[in-house]
C-alpha cells in the first residue's frame, strides 16, 4: 500500500481512529495492537485505546490476535474482533454482534447453548468484525503462531450465530490500492 494501512485516510479520520472511535461507542476497552510501524502509528492516533506491542508481528496475524487477547480485561464477557482493513463497518452492525444473545441458539435456562461466536453476513458473505466468547479465549491463546484463528471458530461451528446484516463494509478488505480507491468512492 505504500504506508502502514492504519494510517490510510476513510472520511475525516485514519483506519484506526475510525473503528477506535466506532468500538470504543460500545466497548469500555478497545485495544489496538502495534506490530511494524508502531511508533508511527501510535504517534498519529487520537483517539483512547490501550496499545499492546506485539513483537512477533511478523510471525503472523495470530501472533496478533494473541498480543490483544492477553490484554483483555478479566472482566469482559466477550471480545469484537476485527482487522485494521476492515474500517468500513456500521455501527448497526456492532450493535447487532453485541445486543444480547437472544439468537436462535439460545435455548431458556442453558447457558450451554448461548453462542461462543457470532459472525455478521453480507449477501450470504461472511466479514468482519466477529464477536467471541471468552470462553474461547484459551483456545486462540493455545494456537501456534501460524495457526489460523478460523480452526478455533471452525470447532465451534454448532455455537456460532451468524447474522445477516445489510452492511456492504463488513466484507470491505481492504488489501490493494484498488480495493482502497473503491472504498473512498475513486474508483479502480
Amino acid at each position: 500500500m505504500g504506508t502502514p494501512k492504519a494510517l490510510l485516510q476513510y472520511g475525516e479520520d485514519t483506519f484506526l481512529d475510525t473503528l477506535t472511535a466506532l468500538f470504543g461507542q460500545c466497548c469500555p476497552t478497545v485495544i489496538v495492537v502495534l506490530g511494524a510501524h508502531a511508533a508511527q502509528i501510535r504517534a498519529a492516533s487520537t483517539r483512547p485505546a490501550t496499545f499492546a506491542l506485539n513483537p512477533d508481528y511478523a510471525l503472523g496475524m495470530t501472533t496478533s490476535l494473541q498480543c490483544g487477547l492477553r490484554a483483555v480485561p478479566p472482566d469482559a464477557d466477550g471480545v469484537l474482533f476485527t482487522l485494521v482493513d476492515h474500517p468500513a463497518a456500521s455501527p448497526a452492525t456492532i450493535g447487532a454482534l453485541l445486543a444480547p444473545l437472544l439468537g436462535p441458539l439460545l435455548a431458556p435456562g442453558d447457558p450451554s447453548r448461548r453462542p461462543l461466536v457470532r459472525v455478521p453476513r453480507y449477501r450470504a458473505k461472511r466479514g468482519h468484525p466477529i464477536w467471541f466468547s471468552r470462553e474461547l479465549i484459551p483456545e486462540f491463546l493455545a494456537l501456534p503462531s501460524d495457526g489460523p484463528a478460523r480452526d478455533v471458530v471452525a470447532r465451534h461451528v454448532d455455537r456460532t450465530e451468524y447474522l445477516d446484516v445489510d452492511d456492504p463494509g463488513i466484507v470491505a478488505d481492504i488489501d490493494s490500492p484498488e480495493d482502497y480507491r473503491a472504498l473512498i468512492g475513486a474508483g479502480a
